[in-house]
């Protein structure tokens, strides 16, 4: 597979930066270590990390609490999920094992065996993925194998640790880790199209000891809403770009 480079090719543009307005304000589960965010058939789903404590759930969207939910094995650190055409993949963080299960019945089908995994959203096609490097993975839902891959650049420089991933209208909504940015990325290209400032959209005044960083974008394509939470954070936000 090739790597498609934007370097070479990059033409100065002007990089948008959005800052987000808070909308609706929700409760969230205060211990979920948020891994994947969104949803699937106007339900909100989530996966939580963290060895021996990682799990999936069906959320109810008004009171942040869990519907229905399984607990991943003790050895599996859970990262980014996504559903295509029925099937629930969850990335696990080193492991190099992605679960699938049903996502009606949350019945498990099967293992495949990507890289590293970190997120994970699709564009009704394809399984797209991260590692915590700068570039984004498209790749066979059936097998988990690489179609294409692309480097993330903002003006020219690689961008790393791309965590959790959302496919929004033909664009691909990145948390970049340990900051309070969400880079807006053009999937053909890799090039950045967009920042957006998501700092103290948790009130420091929320915020305990154990309060961890930024990562969860939610789209519900069924009402065009974008919702942002955090790992272990109360409260999850309907927002809007300003």
């Amino acid at each position: 597979t090739s790597v498609v480079c934007a370097e070479n090719s990059f033409v100065a543009q002007k990089v948008k930066n959005y800052k987000v307005k808070v909308v609706e304000t929700l409760p969230h589960e205060v211990n979920s270590y948020t891994q994947g965010l969104f949803f699937y058939e106007n339900q909100l789903f989530e996966s939580s990390g963290q060895y021996g404590q990682s799990f999936f759930r069906m959320v109810d969207l008004g009171k942040g609490t869990t519907l229905r939910s399984f607990s991943l094995s003790r050895h599996y650190f859970g990262e980014g999920a996504t559903v295509l055409d029925g099937k629930l993949f969850i990335l696990t963080w080193l492991e190099k094992v992605v679960l699938v299960h049903d996502i009606k019945t949350f019945k498990q089908l099967g293992t495949n065996n990507p890289r590293e995994g970190w997120g994970l959203t699709n564009n009704g096609k394809d399984l797209i993925m991260s590692d915590g490097s700068d570039v984004l993975y498209t790749l066979d839902p059936s097998n988990f194998m690489v179609r294409s891959s692309v480097s993330v650049t903002l003006n020219g420089k690689p961008v790393k640790q791309l965590n959790e991933l959302e496919y929004i209208n033909g664009e691909i909504w990145a948390n970049v880790y340990m900051t309070d940015t969400i880079v807006i990325i053009d999937p053909a290209s890799g090039v950045v199209k967009a920042t957006v400032d998501c700092k103290n959209l948790l009130p420091p005044a929320l915020k305990t000891s154990r309060t961890d960083v930024l990562n969860g974008i939610a789209y519900n394509p069924a009402t065009k809403q974008i919702y942002l939470t955090g790992k272990y954070w109360p409260k999850m936000y309907r927002i809007e770009l300003k």
